[in-house]
């Protein structure tokens, strides 16, 4: 009983914070079932955000303060306490395999940086390091899923987050919650299956492949990258096919494309479905979260629902 009365509960507010926008969601629980009540979106100045791996990222944070300030204020509810997600390239995410992980969480963790230092593009010492163990291969070998940001990249957003009057609780990359989102979803996936999330904003694009429940590839390019997102996504199957034994997706889900503009959603749907010859779903965080009656949604809203459902899901299910 102490333990439940001494643990913080988990925020019903969720944020994301992109280079074009900022959005945010009050998800409730009624009757046992997860439900947005409601939702704000605000577009940003052309600058104010500038994400990157490793240079200062909120060029202008007053005006980024001031807006979530704003988006808050809409929701109704002024929470103290968010789930925040930031963009994906704000943070570099690796696979690691091993033959064995030991049994001490910091014997883990040290076994973790290690690894990471060879590649990594900053120090280490800098770093905020987080690590999930992940599938476990037919050879006994165990994957680890690991994310590396800077610190002070990271500080950036969550002191945006308290200019407004809100405390970032947690901190995620906006795919993994949209990946959460599916997987929490009434029609998830089987939990054999492998699947594919493509996932596109203005400014770049994310592919995720999930065999059951554990990422087993990421890759995150920017839009100005080398080759277009055709190349990506046939260098993503290729390496499903060729490297992690992939006998055929058994769903592909896209996402983002919503705020592309419905031609160019319905182009790029199609073109997937074409590519990878497999049906290609709009994501649909009603799934996983009913709405409210006066909420009317559109493939653009849905687009930006999805990663903020994903963090309350995450947190409800943490």
């Amino acid at each position: 009983m102490l333990r439940g009365f001494l643990t913080a509960s988990p925020p019903t507010v969720a944020v994301e914070i992109a280079r074009h926008r900022l959005s945010a969601a009050l998800v409730v629980s009624r009757d046992g079932k997860l439900a947005v009540a409601a939702h704000a979106v605000e577009m940003l100045p052309a600058g104010a955000i500038n994400p990157s791996l490793n240079t200062s990222n909120i060029a202008d944070p007053k005006t980024v303060a001031d807006a979530l300030r704003r988006v808050l204020d809409r929701l109704g509810s002024r929470p103290k306490r968010v789930a925040l997600a930031i963009p994906d390239s704000v943070a570099k995410v690796s696979l690691l395999r091993f033959e064995k992980i030991p049994e001490r969480q910091r014997d883990v963790d040290e076994l973790v940086r290690w690894q990471v230092r060879k590649a990594a593009p900053f120090h280490v010492e800098d770093a905020q390091i987080s690590h999930v163990t992940g599938h476990k291969g037919p050879d006994g070998t165990t994957e680890v899923v690991v994310v590396m940001a800077r610190k002070d990249i990271v500080r950036e957003y969550e002191t945006v987050c308290e200019a407004a009057g809100a405390q970032a609780g947690i901190v995620d990359l906006t795919t993994f919650n949209v990946v959460n989102v599916v997987l929490a979803g009434q029609d998830a996936p089987q939990a054999d299956a492998d699947w594919l999330l493509v996932h596109v904003t203005p400014d770049d694009a994310t592919m995720a492949i999930v065999r059951g429940e554990h990422l087993v590839f990421f890759r995150n390019r920017a839009a100005d990258g080398e080759g277009s997102l055709a190349d990506m996504v046939h260098q993503t199957a290729m390496y499903y096919e060729d490297r992690l034994s992939g006998g055929g997706f058994s769903r592909v889900v896209l996402a983002g494309a919503g705020g592309q503009g419905g031609q160019d959603a319905d182009y790029l749907r199609k073109a997937l479905e074409q590519r990878l010859g497999a049906k290609v779903d709009p994501i649909d965080p009603r799934n996983a979260a009913t709405l409210a009656d006066r909420i009317s949604p559109n493939a653009e809203l849905l687009d930006a629902l999805a990663p903020l459902v994903g963090l309350i899901v995450r947190e409800r299910a943490a």
